[in-house]
């Protein structure tokens, strides 16, 4: 049975303290912040008991269902090949359903609660502890009039209250995570803007590596579309620049071999990617609409960490539906980061059915020198162009 070292916060993060002024519809609100853990209420098993440093497969997939074959089909069948393997976990990066709502459609595609049911059943099915992380196209965009035209704000809530009212994860076997308890993000109580806690973040240490999810959408990080939020955006990317710091800050204190971060949206890393993500300058971080770009500080404060942190560091995200092992982030001087890998998982293709269907099986080895080995699971059910042998 999966064994997992619960990661909890060190003497050097509790002595670490942290003062925000950040704007609710022009109000500054000063925000202490130190790191937390949520209590164990008792509601399953403690998976994270044990120690050793033993190899370890876990899973990711995100971007799915993009259509009622993908949500009927498709994603149950990527969900059965899973639990043919032994994984110690599994991530969603984020994105439920489609960018707008499918005229007609018999599964849920627009941000209506159906969607989040539904999502919450995959993560249920799953065998072992089951993690998401949100995505744009379930709350950013949720403000389009093809997907309902919902508050983005009261969407992101209540996937607060249903995925993360607790420090478990899903899972028929579960797990006990840190999660952000402070009161950085902003949130709606009584149909008023408040601050609240950023329970959508969490951290945990699996057998010498550490791994941290973000809730960094797409849609320019709620900057732009239908109904950008700059208040909103203010307070989360603040939490999320925090929770990252703290996260090497952990992994350092632990002695871990390496960090993982999984969130949604590809932020852009260069001017090679223009049909799938911003345009950045690769030295500066700029992007070149700096109006709308959600990415740049946070993208800046991480490249430091990076560097100081000197083991691998995994960035995994969704969001241009288009698989991918590279190594895009480069330093201020033009040189490559090498202990820098981005991941992009399988997306959506619902063009091609359940062509993209897919979810990638990650090898952890916290003993070896590059940690992290990836390999990409074609479910045979969903092959669509060339059908399995």
């Amino acid at each position: 049975m999966f064994k997992a070292t619960l990661s909890r916060p060190t003497t050097r993060l509790k002595r670490m303290s942290y003062f925000a002024a950040v704007l609710i519809t022009g109000a500054a609100i000063a925000v202490v912040s130190v790191t937390s853990v949520g209590a164990n209420n008792g509601e399953g098993p403690d998976d994270n008991e044990g120690e050793g440093r033993s190899p370890y497969a876990i899973g990711l997939w995100g971007d799915l269902p993009y259509s009622d074959l993908q949500a009927t089909v498709g994603v149950p069948n990527l969900i059965a090949d899973m639990n043919t393997q032994d994984l110690a976990f599994t991530v969603n990066d984020g994105d439920l359903k489609v960018g707008s709502g499918i005229p007609g459609s018999v599964t849920p595609t627009t941000c209506s609660n159906e969607l989040y049911t539904e999502a919450l059943g995959y993560l249920r099915a799953l065998k072992a502890p089951a993690i998401l992380t949100p995505g744009d196209n379930d709350w950013t965009d949720c403000d389009r009039p093809a997907n309902g035209g919902f508050n983005s704000l009261e969407r992101l809530e209540y996937e607060r209250a249903l995925f993360f009212s607790t420090p478990w994860s899903f899972g028929q076997r579960r797990m006990r995570l840190d999660v952000q308890t402070d009161a950085l993000c902003l949130g709606l109580r009584n149909g008023k803007q408040v601050a609240v806690p950023c329970v959508e973040n969490r951290m945990w240490t699996v057998r010498g590596v550490t791994y941290v999810t973000l809730n960094i959408p797409g849609s320019c990080n709620n900057l732009c579309d239908t109904a950008p939020d700059p208040n909103e955006f203010t307070m989360r990317n603040f939490a999320n620049v925090l929770w990252m710091q703290q996260a090497f800050a952990e992994a350092t204190e632990q002695g871990s071999a390496a960090l993982m971060i999984i969130q949604q949206a590809d932020p852009g890393w260069d001017q090679t990617d223009a049909t799938r993500a911003p345009l950045r300058d690769a030295r500066t971080l700029k992007e070149s609409n700096p109006a709308t770009d959600g990415y740049v500080d946070f993208l800046s404060a991480l490249r430091a960490q990076v560097i100081a942190f000197r083991r691998p560091v995994a960035f995994i995200e969704g969001d241009s539906h288009y698989f991918r092992v590279d190594k895009p982030f480069l330093d201020a001087q033009g040189r490559r980061l090498e202990n820098f890998t981005r991941v992009e998982t399988f997306g959506d293709n619902q063009a091609n059915g359940n062509n993209d269907a897919m979810w990638l099986k990650v090898l952890v080895d916290s003993r070896s020198r590059e940690v992290f080995a990836y390999q990409p699971q074609i479910v045979p059910g969903n092959r669509t162009a060339v059908p399995a042998p």
